[in-house]
Formats: C-alpha cells, structure tokens, sequence
C-alpha cells in the first residue's frame, strides 16, 4: 500500500441501489490504483458509518487519510456535515478534505457518456444530439453556489453540440429559477427541439433521482445516473492528488 488512505464519503440512502452503485464506483477506483487503500463511509442510512470507519483506521494504525466528498457541488453537505463529521475524527490521524467531484471536464465527460448511452438505446445516433434538448435534473439545493455550478455545468453541456440544455432540481423550484425536471421538459418540448432527453445529474439512485425518473415521463431519452462511469472513478482519483499535494487542512466541529 502506498499514500494515504483514500476515505471515499457518500451521502447514503434507504435504496439498496445507492449503496450498490457507491461500492461498485470504488471498486472501480481500486482497479484503476492498485496499492492504494480504498475505504467507504456514509453519512446516513448504510454501513459503515464514517466515525466507525475512522475509528477502525486509528486502530489499525493509519495515520493518513485523504476523505473524498463523493458530492457534485458544494453545499450543505459538504461545507457543514462532512468537516465536523471529521472534526471529531481519532485525533492521531492527519485527514486531508478533498474537494467535491465538481466542476470538473471529467465530470462533464461522465454525463455526455450516459447521454450517448441513452441515445443509442433509443435508436438515434451522435448526430442526434444537434436536434436534442437536454434537462440537465440535479437533486436540488437551496445554496447559491452549487446552484450557481449547476447552471455552469449546463452551460458546459451546451457547447458540446447539443441545441438546448436546462438545468431543473427533482426537490423543490429552487431560488435560482429552476423549474422541476418534468417542468423543463415541457418547456423544452414548445420550444423548436426535435427531441427531449433528460440527463440525471446524480451519483446513485435513490428517492430525489426517482423523482427525476418520475419527471422524465415525457421526455424522449432518459440517461442513467453517473454511477461507476470509468470518467467519474478517474476523477475521485484525481481529487485524491490534489487534496495529497496540498496537505492538511483546518477543520471544525
């Protein structure tokens, strides 16, 4: 084994599928770094817990530890519960907080992926996408910048080739605007697309990407969630780097 221990933190869900998919993307991980210890915590809902996974750690003697927020933007999760969940952390353990997933061109790469994925299996082509209006449907937040890097992350989808994209939340009409996921598909069907595809803008599955399922009922083309895409295992590889290269950072209860 080599470097620190990468600390892969996921929000955690009721669903068996949002476990199911968090292994299956840090086993991916694995495979793309063998030597480089992979471990896996929730915050909520599933085992392991992150404290019992930091405590287990302390035990066995780890001293460095790289904990990844396996989040999409930054918002509540991962400016309040993740740095005091570690704050509390076995105080022999020197944890470096790795930034979220997004942005990232990595990131954009894994939602064009399941775009074209779901494009084939409707029978259309990447020559479509010129003709296909996209509701980019994330889970929601109330926090200006993870709204803020929602609408960049659309408007980095657009310059890809495709002729309209909308960003939407399966949670409420948040304050920047943005209309429910089945909202925005009825507003990109009056508009002069020819088609309709709606990109889930989550890691798993779970009850809020249900709800975009449930949105999408008029759409055209539906993508899958992120889940293991190799573009996304890549990029928690890439964050581990950047947060070993820049060293400890403050963190408070």
């Amino acid at each position: 084994m080599y470097g620190p221990v990468l600390l892969v933190i996921a929000h955690g869900s009721r669903d068996p599928r949002h476990a199911a998919t968090v292994h299956a993307l840090v086993r991916r991980v694995r495979a793309l770094r063998p030597g480089l210890r992979v471990e896996t915590g929730f915050l909520d809902f599933n085992a392991p817990a992150v404290p019992r996974v930091l405590e287990r750690l302390a035990f066995e003697g780890v001293r460095d530890v790289v904990a990844l927020p396996l989040l999409l933007t930054r918002a509540f999760h991962a400016k309040a519960d993740i740095p005091a969940v570690l704050a509390q952390a076995p105080p022999q353990l020197d944890i470096r907080l790795a930034d979220v997933l997004g942005p990232s061109p990595l990131l954009l790469s894994t939602v064009e992926r399941r775009l074209q994925e779901a494009l084939y299996e409707a029978g259309l082509t990447p020559a479509d996408k010129h003709s296909t209006g996209v509701v980019l449907a994330s889970a929601g937040s109330t926090d200006p910048e993870a709204i803020a890097g929602i609408a960049d992350v659309a408007r980095e989808l657009r310059h890809t080739g495709w002729c309209a994209v909308r960003p939407a939340f399966a949670s409420a009409v948040s304050p920047g605007g943005y209309p429910r996921t089945e909202d925005a598909v009825r507003e990109l069907r009056a508009s002069d697309v020819r088609r309709v595809a709606v990109a889930p803008y989550v890691i798993a599955p779970g009850f809020l990407p249900d709800r975009i399922v449930r949105g999408a009922h008029d759409a055209d083309v539906l993508a899958e969630v992120l889940g293991a895409a190799p573009e996304l295992a890549r990029l928690l590889l890439v964050r581990y780097e950047q947060a070993r290269a820049a060293g400890p950072v403050a963190l408070t209860a």
